[in-house]
């Protein structure tokens, strides 16, 4: 009489080939999985530093137009953001910079010397020296960025923060 508890060989080496295969699937299963799914689960950092150079190379009372890019990683997403800003230096420390995007429809302002404004082309929004909105559709002045002079050299705290008034 057999039990019904007893093991023959071919269950036994059905069990053992099951059980050595889960263990392969699995060493190899959940890192690559953690590959797959770890960039978007990558936390994302907005804020960083951007050295804007010497604070000498910028002069006083006149905004001066400073571009440059970044790269932002979402994910296995690479995107370049281009910035653009003015820097206000009003005395030999005494700084100040604002965005170069209009707030009413994001377009870029331009610094016109003659008017003493920054003016938007998309309708004709304008901006004082100090980035107060003056007339025009924008609802709000430009944007500003937090800075920080460090042995002679000019930094901005990305992102602006949005001025009420």
């Amino acid at each position: 009489m057999t039990d019904k508890h007893d093991l023959n060989r071919r269950d036994f080496i059905k069990a053992a080939t099951a059980f050595v295969g889960g263990l392969i699937s699995m060493t190899i299963g959940i890192p690559a999985i953690a590959y797959l799914l770890s960039p978007s689960l990558r936390k994302t950092e907005d804020e960083s530093v951007v050295n804007l150079g010497p604070l000498e190379k910028y002069p006083i009372g006149i905004p001066t137009l400073f571009e440059f890019t970044r790269t932002k990683v979402n994910g296995w997403e690479r995107t370049g953001i281009s910035y653009g800003v003015f820097v206000l230096r009003q005395s030999g420390k005494d700084v100040r910079v604002f965005s170069d995007i209009c707030t009413h429809l994001a377009c870029r302002v331009t610094w016109h010397s003659d008017q003493q404004h920054y003016i938007s082309p998309c309708h004709d929004g304008h901006f004082d020296i100090m980035g107060n909105n003056v007339s025009g559709p924008p609802p709000r002045p430009l944007d500003e960025f937090v800075t920080k002079i460090e042995d002679g050299n000019l930094y901005i705290q990305l992102p602006a923060f949005k001025r009420t008034s």
